[in-house]
């Protein structure tokens, strides 16, 4: 039974993310181990409370939790190729959809995000990692086109994406992630929706 209330579903998140079946990655047969939890976007602030005792609690258990925000990320990139300010400056001037082409190309999932997290991955000792900024950086990172490209970079460890939004499971058409519950970003069928795993 898939927990209805946010406080339902901070409990089970817990309770299967502490779980040793989660943290070895029992029962994915070969798949890679993504997850996805999904929530109502207008939720956004009570989530992100919730993720920082959830990481807290995690601590507390001994379950080390490495969390990328997407947006900071971004900027963190941005402002290490010295681009940062010009960004800024030329975005209340530029047509909308070329600063979001511009921005896609300089962040490009593959080329840019995926080799930044990497980086970042392999500095740390992690047992979990939660990718988050996931509605921020729309419309100019897709969370298919992340999720495709880090399928090389987090091996050996559990990933939980944070996704405001819905993830649309069926037998017939596959998997759509919908962000914010109206833009259907684009099928991914890799992941497993963190709230129907059992603790």
């Amino acid at each position: 039974m898939i927990p209805k209330t946010l406080p339902e579903q901070e409990e089970h998140l817990f309770a299967v993310l502490s779980g040793q079946r989660f943290l070895r990655m029992e029962g994915l047969s070969n798949e890679v181990p993504f997850f996805i939890y999904p929530y109502p976007p207008e939720d956004a602030l009570v989530v992100a409370a919730a993720r920082r005792r959830i990481r807290n609690r995690l601590s507390s258990a001994g379950v080390g939790v490495f969390e990328v925000n997407l947006y900071d990320l971004s900027v963190e990139l941005l402002k290490e190729r010295g681009v940062w300010d010009r960004v800024l400056a030329i975005e209340p001037d530029q047509d909308k959809a070329d600063f979001r082409e511009m921005l896609q190309g300089m962040l490009d999932p593959q080329l840019h995000i995926a080799p930044a997290i990497r980086d970042r991955l392999a500095r740390v000792h992690f047992d979990i990692f939660f990718l988050t900024g996931i509605g921020e950086v729309f419309p100019y990172i897709r969370s298919h086109n992340v999720l495709n490209n880090l399928q090389s970079v987090v091996k050996g460890k559990p990933m939980l994406m944070f996704f405001p939004g819905c993830y649309e499971q069926s037998d017939t058409l596959g998997s759509s992630l919908v962000l914010f519950g109206r833009l259907k970003d684009d099928q991914y069928y890799r992941a497993k929706n963190i709230l129907e795993q059992e603790a």
